[in-house]
Order: structure tokens, then C-alpha cells, then sequence
């Protein structure tokens, strides 16, 4: 059976699901996971290999029911206006019990059976008799769902300092892992952390872009603090510009010049 990829919920990365209809990006359609009937938006073209590697599969890959139809959509747009409600009474309750949690977002099911709420912490939370407590309120399925600082940036969206839309939310498969060596070896690591970090408090998504090709180009050089020959004599390298091709290097009489890489010896 022909496998799509759909999103679920905002928080989350697009998943697999198998289907027998023939769907484009941008479809509403109507799901089946172990969660019970679910809405979600076809969100890749099934012919990208590329993103077929990188998107997720969960549930045992969902099963596809049908396209939304118009009555699918109207329960859907009377689901949105409950969900906020939903949302703020959820709110409340975190608010009574002093929970140190921020709940972002609830998304009911589309058969209404089961509620699901995404929210942030610093750490683990026991939300067991949140769960109850708001079981007994609604009268449905109640599932948690916590989500990290990029999750929430990707479900609310946003524009970073470069002016354009956020990395996590434009592209849609799954968010790397970004590492402080990714800034060392790009050389912007001493900007500190308040400029090469996203408005989620965490490093930017960027980072990554460029990463492999600067520690490709970065092994051509000597390292920071190596012995190199130089033409005006031996000395220590400082400092390394590879866009440039600049190496600077303090000489046995203290002496800084700057060398291309060509001009070691």
C-alpha cells in the first residue's frame, strides 16, 4: 500500500501512513492510529526518497480513511473553538495544582474520544492527577505530551534575526541535533551564546547548514596553537579564517604576521 506523509499535531515531526487514494500535499485527510480516528494535512511529496529517509513512523504506520469531505471540515472548524476552551480550562488546572508547566496546545481527536496536550517543562513532571482531574472534567481519554523549546517554536512560527521564517518550521522533517562544535568550527563561537542562539533560547538551526562543509574544509589547515614554518620563520598558529584563507601566526620574537595556507612550509 502507498505510503504519505502527514502531520497530526503542530508540535509534531510529519509521520508515515499508509493509504490507497491518491493524495497531494496541502489534503486534509482522516487517519486511523492507536490514538483512534484522527485528523491530519498531507504534508510531503510520497516520491521524495530524501524525505521518505527522514520522516518519522509511528503507530505502526496509520492507515488512511479517506480525504475530508465537507462534513468532515465542519466538525473539524467546530473542533477548533472547542479546543481553545479545552485549552483554557486545561490551563486553569495547572494553574490550581502550581504544576511548573506551560501547556500550549490541545487537539481533540476527531472522533472526540481522546483530548491531547502539548506542553513544555524544565524537567520530568508527575501530571497524574492533572490527568484525572481533567478526565473527570471532560469526560474523554486525557494524554500529555511534552514537547521541547524548538517544538513549541515550530508550532507557533515565527521569524528569526536573518528575517526569514524559522528553520523548524519551514522545513518539516526532523530537527537536528545542534551542537556548540558546530559553532567552534565555523570560528563564531566566541560571539557568545545570547547571538548564535534562535528566539527558543536554543542554538540556531543553522548552524547545521554549514557545519560539515567548514570541518571538511577546516583539516586542510594546521590546527589552533600548532608549530608551522613560515617564510619570515617558525611560529605558533592564533588564529585560522578559512573563507578568507587567512592563518595568523605569532613568530619566536612575538612578531603576528598572516600567511595563506599556500606559503607554510
Amino acid at each position: 500500500m502507498p505510503v504519505v506523509f502527514l502531520k497530526i499535531h503542530n508540535w509534531e515531526n510529519p509521520i508515515k501512513a499508509s493509504s490507497s487514494y491518491p493524495l497531494s500535499e496541502g489534503d486534509v485527510v482522516i487517519v486511523e492510529s492507536s490514538n483512534g480516528i484522527e485528523a491530519g494535512i498531507i504534508e510531503k511529496d510520497p516520491s521524495n526518497e530524501k524525505e521518505n529517509q527522514v520522516a518519522e513512523q509511528r503507530d505502526g504506520n496509520p492507515r488512511v480513511l479517506r480525504k475530508a469531505n465537507l462534513s468532515d471540515l465542519k466538525v473539524l472548524k467546530d473542533h477548533r473553538k472547542k479546543e481553545q476552551e479545552i485549552l483554557d480550562m486545561c490551563r486553569l488546572e495547572v494553574k490550581k495544582t502550581e504544576l511548573p508547566m506551560k501547556v500550549m496546545e490541545a487537539n481533540l481527536s476527531f472522533d472526540g474520544g481522546s483530548i491531547t496536550f502539548a506542553f513544555i517543562a524544565d524537567g520530568r513532571i508527575d501530571f497524574r492527577d492533572l490527568v484525572k482531574k481533567l478526565a473527570k472534567k471532560l469526560q474523554r481519554s486525557i494524554r500529555l505530551h511534552q514537547i521541547g523549546a524548538r517544538d513549541e517554536s515550530r508550532a507557533c512560527g515565527g521569524y528569526g534575526i536573518c528575517g526569514r521564517e524559522l528553520c523548524c518550521r519551514k522545513f518539516k522533517g526532523n530537527l537536528p541535533s545542534i551542537t556548540s562544535e558546530m559553532a567552534k568550527v565555523q570560528h563564531i563561537a566566541h560571539r557568545g551564546s545570547e547571538r548564535i542562539s534562535g528566539i527558543c533560547g536554543r542554538l540556531m538551526c543553522c548552524l547545521a547548514y554549514e557545519a560539515s562543509q567548514y570541518k571538511e574544509m577546516i583539516s586542510e589547515y594546521p590546527a589552533v596553537g600548532s608549530a608551522i614554518k613560515t617564510q619570515d620563520g617558525s611560529g605558533v598558529v592564533k588564529n585560522v579564517n578559512i573563507l578568507s584563507d587567512e592563518i595568523k601566526v605569532e613568530l619566536e620574537n612575538k612578531k603576528i604576521i598572516t600567511v595563506k595556507k599556500g606559503e607554510i612550509k
